[in-house]
């Protein structure tokens, strides 16, 4: 019975201090979660020609159909037309969300934004004005891991150091 009563009070100790200890890193954990969640990814590119007015669409991979394209009031960000940021050495900072299929059409984001309806896919197609315009691109993490998005990735693009960027194209 003694033994009995000594392994129950040892299993109970062990579970109220492994208990306690789980119950601090859960409560570590809440504080950090934040920096696990998703967000807009930073996506700088170089093109062959200054298409910064321009709308940006996706195609699919052989560029034979659209796989994504704004509504005529999509064309914002932070409450302004979302015109790529200007960065150094031709690089321009997405904000419209792009990808390595991105092709740009003959529309300014000014000129889509006053259309009474969004183009069809069909007429998207046949407004594209080049299918193939990225130079290079590359994915710099969430944009929400920079204090000052534009001077950091400018400092990093007057350096050369891309190093830390996932090469897209």
């Amino acid at each position: 019975m003694r033994r009995f009563l000594f392994f129950s009070t040892i299993i109970l100790i062990s579970g109220t201090i492994v208990s306690c200890c789980s119950a601090k890193n859960a409560e570590n954990m809440k504080s950090d979660q934040k920096s696990f969640l998703p967000g807009p990814k930073a996506i700088i590119y170089q093109t062959k020609m200054d298409y910064s007015k321009q709308v940006p669409i996706i195609l699919s991979d052989d560029r034979k159909s659209i796989e994504s394209y704004p509504d005529v009031k999509d064309v914002y960000f932070n409450e302004s037309l979302a015109y790529p940021t200007q960065l150094h050495k031709g690089y321009l900072l997405d904000n419209r969300g792009i990808n390595a299929n991105v092709a740009f059409i003959k529309l300014t984001y000014e000129e889509y934004s006053k259309l009474p309806k969004t183009p069809t896919p069909a007429e998207l197609m046949k407004m594209i004005i080049d299918a193939q315009p990225i130079v290079s691109m590359y994915s710099c993490g969430l944009r929400s891991s920079y204090q000052d998005i534009g001077k950091e990735l400018n400092m990093k693009i007057d350096s050369d150091d891309f190093s830390m960027f996932v090469k897209i194209k």
